[in-house]
This record gives C-alpha cells, sequence and structure tokens, in this order.
C-alpha cells in the first residue's frame, strides 16, 4: 500500500515537472527562434536599404521625367561584398524579368513585393544542388544532405521615383542560419529536459519515501496499539468469560444436587470479587485508552487553575502510604524551603503553586509513585522531592528568568536496562516482555497495561513541561518532572 502511494507521488512530481519543463524549453525555443529570425529579417532590409543607396539612377526622358536603372554600375560593387554574407541579391525589371542576380542559376520564383520577409522552398533539383552546392562552400552546414529542395529567407523590395517602378530588388538569405541553430537548441533543450526529468524522478522517489516515512511510522504505532490494545483488552474479557462459565456451571451442578453451602457462597463470592477486579481493571485500560485519544485528537477540555502542588504531593504520597507500608518501603516527601532572600508574602504563599488540572497532575504523580513503589522491593525506599527553580532565557538580547517546579521520584528498586529507556514512554510499552496474566496477578497494584508512563508524558506536555528518566539496573531509577509556573504564552 505505501509502496503504490510512493510511486503516485513520486509520478506526480515527475509528471508536473516535465509539463511544466516543457513548457519552459517550449518558450526557450520560440523566443530564441523568433529572435534569429528577426536578425535575418533585419539584416536583409539592411542590405535592401543598402543596395538601394548604391543604385545608380539614369534620366532617360527629361520631358516625361523617365529614368532607368544602370545595372552595371549599380550592382558592379555589391556581388563580392553580399557573397561573404551569404546573402544573394537579384534585380527584377518593371515587368518582373529577371535581369541581374548573384545566384549561379535563377531559382525561378514569383516576384512580389515583400518588406516582412518570407521564407520559400526552391524544389528545382538541378538548381537545388547548385546552391547547396555553393553553401557548403561557404559552410559546412546540412545543406550537403538536401538535394530535393531548399529554404531561403527573402526579402523584397520595389523601388520606383514618384509613380514609376524602375524595378524589384530581392534579397536571399540561407534559411540553415535559422534552421542550424534552432535545431541545436532543440537538441539541447530536449536533453536537458530528459536528464531533469530523470532527476526530479529520482527526486521525487526519494522525497516521496521521505514523505511516506512519518505515515508508515504512525500505520505501523497504530498497527502495534491495535494489537496491544486488543491483547490487553482480551485478557480480562477471557478471565471473565472463564469465571463466569465456572460460576455457572457449579450453580447448575449444585442447582441439579439441591445442595447449598456456605462453601458454596464462599466460592461464588470469590467468583465474584475475581469479576469485580477485572472488570475494574478492564474499564481503567478503557479510560486510558480514551484518555490518550482525546490528548491526540485535541479534543480534551482542560480548565487550569492555580493548583498547590505541594498539597497536591502530600495528598498522593497519603494514599500511597498504605501500598508501602504493606511492601515495608519508605515513603517520604521533601519540600525544599524557599531562600531566606525572599521575603515576599505573596510570593512565599504561593511558592510552589502553579497552573494547572489538578486531577491530571495527580494522576501524573500517582503512576510515577505508584510505579517507584510497585518495582521496588520490600525494605527499599522511595522519595519524592519538591522544588523551585529558575530558568535562564534570552530574547532579543534580554535575558528572562522563569520559575519552575522540579519535582524528583527517587527509588531504589531494580532499575530500568538502558536499551529500554528510549522506548519507555511508549503506549504498550513495559521492560519486562512477559503478558502472561492469570488470576493470581490480578492485584490493585501488581498489574499494569503499559499506558502509566504513555500517560504521565501526555499530562506533562499538556502543561508545557519536561519529564525525564535516569536508572541503573540494580540502583534504581529517578524520574524527573519539571512544569513552569504559568503557560510560556502568559
Amino acid at each position: 500500500m505505501f509502496q503504490a502511494t510512493r510511486r503516485r507521488l513520486a509520478l506526480w512530481y515527475t509528471s508536473i515537472t516535465a509539463v511544466l519543463l516543457l513548457l519552459f524549453a517550449s518558450g526557450v525555443y520560440l523566443y530564441v527562434r523568433s529572435t534569429l529570425v528577426e536578425r535575418v529579417d533585419d539584416t536583409l532590409n539592411h542590405v535592401v536599404e543598402v543596395v538601394e543607396r548604391a543604385l545608380v539612377i539614369e534620366q532617360v526622358n527629361r520631358q516625361k521625367k523617365e529614368y532607368r536603372i544602370n545595372i552595371e554600375a549599380s550592382f558592379r560593387n555589391n556581388a563580392n561584398s553580399v557573397e561573404d554574407d551569404r546573402i544573394d541579391i537579384e534585380w527584377f525589371s518593371p515587368t518582373g524579368e529577371l535581369l541581374w542576380t548573384t545566384f549561379p542559376e535563377p531559382i525561378n520564383i514569383p516576384i512580389h513585393s515583400n518588406r516582412n520577409g518570407e521564407t520559400v522552398r526552391i524544389k528545382n533539383s538541378a538548381e537545388c544542388k547548385v546552391l547547396s552546392a555553393e553553401c557548403e562552400e561557404k559552410s559546412n552546414s546540412e545543406l550537403r544532405t538536401q538535394h530535393s529542395s531548399l529554404l531561403l529567407r527573402q526579402v523584397t523590395d520595389r523601388v520606383e521615383i514618384g509613380r514609376q517602378v524602375l524595378g524589384y530588388l530581392r534579397v536571399s538569405h540561407p534559411w540553415f542560419e535559422v534552421s542550424k541553430p534552432s535545431r541545436q537548441l532543440m537538441f539541447d533543450l530536449a536533453l536537458g529536459t530528459s536528464l531533469m526529468v530523470l532527476s526530479v524522478a529520482y527526486c521525487g522517489w526519494f522525497l516521496s519515501g521521505k514523505a511516506m516515512e512519518p505515515v508508515n511510522e504512525s500505520y505501523q504505532r497504530l498497527k502495534q496499539f491495535t494489537a496491544d490494545a486488543s491483547h490487553e483488552l482480551r485478557s480480562p474479557i477471557a478471565l471473565i468469560q472463564t469465571n463466569v462459565q465456572v460460576a455457572l456451571s457449579d450453580l447448575e451442578s449444585n442447582l441439579q444436587a439441591n445442595e447449598t453451602n456456605g462453601a458454596t457462597k464462599s466460592h461464588y463470592k470469590q467468583q465474584l470479587k475475581i469479576i469485580e477486579k477485572l472488570t475494574q481493571r478492564l474499564g481503567k485500560l478503557v479510560n486510558d485508552l480514551l484518555f490518550l485519544a482525546r490528548q491526540d485528537s485535541g479534543i480534551s477540555k482542560d480548565i487550569f487553575s492555580s493548583c498547590p502542588l505541594d498539597a497536591l504531593l502530600m495528598e498522593v504520597v497519603e494514599e500511597q502510604q498504605l501500598f508501602a507500608k504493606d511492601k515495608k518501603i519508605a515513603l517520604s516527601l521533601t519540600l525544599i524551603d524557599p531562600p531566606e532572600t525572599e521575603t515576599n508574602p505573596e510570593v512565599l504563599d504561593n511558592w510552589f503553586a502553579l497552573n494547572g488540572d489538578w486531577g491530571q497532575l495527580a494522576r501524573l504523580f500517582t503512576n510515577l509513585i505508584g510505579n517507584a513503589l510497585r518495582y521496588t522491593p520490600s525494605g527499599g525506599t522511595v522519595d519524592v522531592e519538591l522544588t523551585r527553580i529558575e530558568s535562564i532565557y534570552r530574547v532579543s538580547g534580554l535575558r528572562y528568568l522563569t520559575p519552575l517546579l522540579k519535582v524528583k521520584v527517587n527509588d531504589t528498586g531494580i532499575g530500568i536496562p538502558t536499551e529500554a529507556l528510549p522506548k519507555l514512554f511508549d503506549r504498550f510499552y513495559r521492560a519486562d516482555p512477559a503478558r502472561a496474566h492469570n488470576q493470581s496477578e490480578i492485584t490493585e497494584k501488581a498489574t499494569g497495561s503499559g499506558l502509566g508512563l504513555a500517560i504521565a508524558q501526555a499530562i506533562v506536555e499538556l502543561h508545557q513541561g519536561q519529564i525525564q528518566v535516569e536508572s541503573t539496573v540494580g540502583r534504581g531509577t529517578t524520574f524527573i518532572v519539571t512544569l513552569p509556573i504559568v503557560k510560556s504564552h502568559e
């Protein structure tokens, strides 16, 4: 699926770029070609002006004011100069009869006045061979292969005095002066466009792969999330179904035997308690999944208010004391007093207060302290420390201090392997890969779904804080939570 999408993206990149390059190359070709044609036409018109200025006009009849062109005197000095520029000149009488030409043979093209320039094709085979040979001597052009036709660019001007037409002057230029560079330009543009399209195709494939990486990663995380959620939901559901079937089976057998005694009632009570614990665990898992889904979608509406973090930690620690005593773990809370230099009563009264959500922060530290107690053996210690620090940051060369609350949850438990630390906050991830659950494992504190730290990270990020972990296997783990007293935009 992702490879097909990647191919489509690369194809779209390549197709759009190819169309743009084709339009660009076509525009460049048409512009250069029109420029070449204009230059040839300008040259031909310039030659027409020069030749017309050099015409020797003789008066034949003064009374009738008739004139004629002295051909020998007019074109004697122009023949060699125009040949050097590959420009041929033809002079026609007023009736269209060819009187003088620099072509070796007449080209037999009808005469008509045209100062804008036109392209004509000579179709006479013998004439084309002669002209092609002449052009080949002047330049090593592609005309050596053209024996059936020859293209010329021509400008024709009618020379007249008053109303008397003295003749027609036609100037011709080989068309290959335009076609040859145009063809070379077309080849260069085609080659450059092809190489560019191939480069874009490769870059499009590479960039589409990069663009698909987050999608693929999200898809893989979704698949893993679905698999883990299915596993976590399947286990309690299967246990609930098993216990219900056992209870129903015992009830049916007892009813058939008409036996009801205290042991049977006690057995039913035990089965119901197990079912209750399983449903509680299942409900907690569903609530955790719902919480993470709302945080990911951004639809959660959390109301922040002034929250005394010291009072919150005291409440959480007090709630966890019962479990700590059962495991014979020393659980303590330390509050670092403000410095003696601080004398502002209002600041001192709100020294450990921040803008946050009481319920979510309580859940955050309940998860962290509960994990510390869960993975700390009997006789260990769990220390919770709260202090207020100042963070320095600079804006436009000015230095600002922002107050932060820092909470450390340190335990002397089993520790976390180094390779597991980068994945510690992933959903459903647990350093212990064992996933088997049985009835003996179902206690309120001994099992977890692997969502606790993911929820903790989500809560910290919601409060624009940071959470870090330091751990050494066999020595213990320390979680460090840093929370701003006010949000960054405030």
